[in-house]
Parts: C-alpha cells; sequence; structure tokens
C-alpha cells in the first residue's frame, strides 16, 4: 500500500543507518506497524482482533514448544505423560498444559469473532478478496491443528473423537478406508495415530504462522478496511498506526489476557470434556461423544444426514462439512453488492444476525446427544446455513436498496461526533 502522505523511515543514529542499509529490517517494521502505515481513522474495536489472534498464536507456539518436550507420544504412555509428568513433575507443567488447553479455545473465541466482524463490514469485498481467502486457509488449518492437538492428551474422548471423526473418511467412494488407515497408520488409532498428530500438531503452527504473514501482507496492499466501508480518500482520513493503534490494540490485549488468565487460573476445566481424565479405553465406548466446542457447528452439520440418498448419509455429512468450510472460499464472488458494510445494509444486517444465531443453534445442537429433535433442528439449522450464502446473499444483493454512504471517513467521523 503507498500512501503519498505516508512517513517513511529515517534512521538518525549511526548505527541503525549502517543496519538499515544493509538489512532493511527497521524500515520494514516501521512501514508494517509503526507511523509509516496510515489506517482508516474510524477503525473500532472490533478491528482489535486480529493482533489479538496473533497474541493467542505466539501464545500457543511457546506453550506448544515446552509441552513438547516433556510429552511422550505413545498410546502407553502418553496420558501419564500430560497428566502426571506435565501437570506434577514439570515446573509450572500445569500452568503451560492449561494455557495451551484454554489458549485453543481462545484462539477460536478471537478468530470467529474476527471473521464475523469481517463478514459484517464487508472485509471479504475486492479489493481485499485475497485477505479473506488467505483468512480462511488460516482457519482450516487452524482446525486441523487443533483435532490433532486434541487427540495427544489420549484420553478417551481423545481417542473416540479419533476413532470417530476419521471414521467418516471411509464414506469416501472407492478410496475412503484407504484414506483412513493413512491417516491413522493402521486400522484403529494407536501409536502411529499419535506419532502422526504430533508431528503434524507441532508442524502446522509454523505453517500457520507463515500463513499470517501472507494474510498481513496480503493487507498491506490495499489497506484496512473500515466500518463504513469508504475507501481511503486522502491524508486527513487516515491516522497512524503508531502511536494510535498500537495503544487501542495494547488495551485490547491487557483485555484479553485478563480473561485468558482467568480461565486459567479459576476454571481451568471449564471449556473441557471430563471423560478426557480417563485414559483411552478402546473397549469402552462413552455414551456420548463430542468434540471440543469449537467444532460443534460443524459436527451438527455433520450428523445433520442421516438418510441415504443416491450417496450414503456418512458420506453427504462429510462433504457438508467441508463444504460448510470451503463455500467461505466464494463468499467475495456471492455477494455482488456494491456497497460493504453492513451499516448501510438494512437487509444484509438482518440476514447477518440471522446466521450468527443459527451457527449457534448448530453449535449447541453439535454439543447435544444425537437424539431426535436434536437432529431434526440440525437439519433446519444446516439448511439455512447453506441457503444463506447461497440463495440469500446474491438475492440481497440484488435487491436491496443501501442507505447513502457518506462522502468520506472523515465525514462519517465527524457526522459522528456532531461537528
Amino acid at each position: 500500500m503507498s500512501f503519498p502522505w505516508a512517513k517513511h523511515y529515517e534512521p538518525k543514529h549511526p548505527l541503525m543507518q549502517w543496519v538499515d542499509s544493509r538489512l532493511p529490517l527497521p524500515r520494514f517494521v516501521y512501514n508494517a506497524v509503526g507511523a509509516g502505515y496510515p489506517v482508516p481513522r474510524n477503525l473500532n474495536y472490533w478491528w482489535n482482533f486480529g493482533v489479538l489472534a496473533g497474541v493467542a498464536l505466539v501464545c500457543q507456539l511457546i506453550t506448544g514448544i515446552v509441552l513438547a518436550m516433556h510429552f511422550h507420544s505413545s498410546a502407553a504412555g502418553a496420558f501419564d505423560s500430560v497428566n502426571v509428568g506435565i501437570m506434577r513433575d514439570v515446573n509450572a507443567g500445569w500452568f503451560l498444559r492449561f494455557a495451551h488447553a484454554n489458549g485453543a479455545s481462545m484462539f477460536f473465541v478471537v478468530i470467529y469473532i474476527h471473521m464475523f466482524r469481517g463478514l459484517y463490514y464487508g472485509s471479504y469485498k475486492a479489493p481485499r478478496e485475497m485477505v479473506w481467502l488467505l483468512g480462511v486457509v488460516i482457519f482450516l488449518l487452524l482446525m486441523a491443528t487443533a483435532f490433532m492437538g486434541y487427540v495427544l492428551p489420549w484420553g478417551q474422548m481423545s481417542f473416540w473423537g479419533a476413532q470417530v471423526i476419521t471414521g467418516f473418511f471411509s464414506a469416501i467412494p472407492v478410496v475412503g478406508d484407504w484414506v483412513r488407515i493413512w491417516l491413522l497408520g493402521g486400522y484403529a488409532p494407536d501409536d502411529a495415530a499419535l506419532n502422526r498428530f504430533f508431528s503434524l500438531h507441532y508442524l502446522l503452527p509454523f505453517v500457520i504462522a507463515g500463513a499470517v504473514i501472507l494474510h498481513i501482507w496480503a493487507l498491506h496492499i490495499p489497506g484496512s478496511s473500515n466500518p463504513t466501508g469508504v475507501e481511503v480518500k486522502g491524508e486527513q482520513d487516515t491516522v497512524p498506526f503508531h502511536p494510535y493503534y498500537t495503544a487501542k490494540d495494547g488495551l485490547g490485549v491487557v483485555v484479553f489476557l485478563i480473561a485468558f488468565s482467568a480461565l486459567i487460573f479459576f476454571a481451568p476445566d471449564l471449556l473441557g470434556h471430563p471423560d478426557n481424565y480417563i485414559p483411552a479405553n478402546p473397549l469402552s465406548t462413552p455414551a456420548h461423544i463430542v468434540p471440543e466446542w469449537y467444532f460443534w457447528p460443524f459436527y451438527a452439520i455433520l450428523r445433520a444426514f442421516t438418510a441415504d440418498f443416491i450417496l450414503p448419509a456418512k458420506l453427504w455429512g462429510v462433504l457438508a462439512m467441508f463444504g460448510s468450510i470451503l463455500l467461505l472460499f466464494f463468499l467475495p464472488w456471492l455477494d455482488k453488492s456494491p456497497v460493504r458494510s453492513g451499516s448501510y445494509r438494512p437487509m444484509y444486517r438482518i440476514a447477518f444476525w440471522v446466521l450468527v444465531a443459527d451457527v449457534l443453534v448448530l453449535g449447541y445442537c453439535g454439543g447435544s446427544p444425537a437424539e431426535p429433535l436434536y437432529v431434526i433442528v440440525s437439519q433446519i439449522a444446516a439448511a439455512y446455513y447453506f441457503a444463506h450464502f447461497l440463495i440469500v446473499v446474491p438475492i440481497i444483493s440484488h435487491l436491496e436498496t443501501p442507505k447513502p454512504l457518506p462522502g468520506s471517513i472523515t465525514e462519517a467521523v465527524l457526522a459522528k461526533t456532531g461537528a
């Protein structure tokens, strides 16, 4: 992104001049997150969650690296290495374990809010399609990393979660059984599966970090979106990222860390499942197998298909589960409205909040037993989820009459303050 009014890095100290002339890292940081990066002056606190996602990723990387030093990746030793070795024998091991486990939940909270903010304010629209597409890639990588990490403690829910989820791959015609055996390294979760999941769980966060760098790079080309959806018109529409938004993001980080700390110190098992404190037993199936809470909406979609129709119901469930995420890749071209922000789109705003409610209903059903009532509600909610993106949004983009847009970001800011 090139602004003619952006400040440029000019080192004053001879040492910094020498470093910058040979390795322009100070200049890069200055232009990426410093005063050399102008951003819209009207960003609200919903824009904090991108930075919070970065903080959550760093926490997961640091705690994960230390935990990996003490983890024993075998079916015989994984459970004890987590619940005895790390929790009791490693200095501050209990803190690292709870920080890592709850950090995953906090990461997903931040990512979900970040994604819904993008949906509401139209951050997926041109010229920011690549920013959105890379964000969806990060989300997919995050889900794969979280699933493999959930298997590692090797409790009852870890084992049976791996058994059930990988079992759905066997529904793929011709190659399904081969894919499942390839994933597990055998016919059931065991040492081979644990070693594979452990190695991939360790590797993928660094792949996510690389994707995040590309995500930020793609963002800096068109610049940040803003609540009005109006593009920057001139210098008066922007402020330097530092110190204005470093201070604002700093406040968000403090609030995030307070909530994170409260979860670690006062309710570390609030978001976990008690059955995962029982060692994995292939001969004892839990009464209700359920993944972590952040997978519940997709698990509900997976279970919503109960009848064979041309294809087996299990295959329909697998296709729908993956399709519900892959559908997000096409959103920039499904929504053809020239107006970005939902604040100026009355019909879209209603549809957005209906979608939020729908995803919450899917989440509740996904965490509930597979009883007829919850299955029926899941089917209705899953049908609306797909209808929202494939039918509702395209129709609204053609029929809706948006509210008048402000002439510039500055005009919107001054109107809001009454100036």
